[in-house]
């Protein structure tokens, strides 16, 4: 069983190092192709690449990936949404039509 788990690690390493360098060849190619000829930046090598791409991904994306993070709240609100008798979900729903908080009266003002 054990044999089992670290030949499936190995292969997941094996994939995601292949997976990294694809987009690190990705990257170079797309630079050395547009950059250099545009800009008159010089090229890239592979090493630089995979610099690049880390430094992008945390800069503007983080290491945790888009799926699920942020979603908690759709969770919470679809168990209240169960939760509520009819005439709740409607003063619910109306509430959200006129508009929310501090916006609510420049939304009635510009509509009227």
């Amino acid at each position: 069983m054990r044999r089992h788990w670290i030949a499936r690690g190995l292969k997941f390493v094996v994939f995601a190092t292949l997976v990294v360098m694809f987009a690190g060849v990705v990257v170079m190619t797309l630079w050395n192709w547009v950059m250099p000829a545009t800009f008159g930046l010089p090229g890239l090598t592979l090493g630089r690449a995979l610099a690049l791409l880390i430094l992008s991904r945390l800069l503007l994306g983080g290491f945790s990936g888009p799926r699920g993070r942020g979603m908690h709240w759709r969770h919470r609100m679809r168990e209240r949404w169960e939760q509520m008798s009819p005439e709740e979900r409607e003063r619910f729903m109306a509430g959200m039509q006129r508009g929310c908080g501090r916006f609510a009266s420049r939304t009635t003002e510009t509509v009227a």
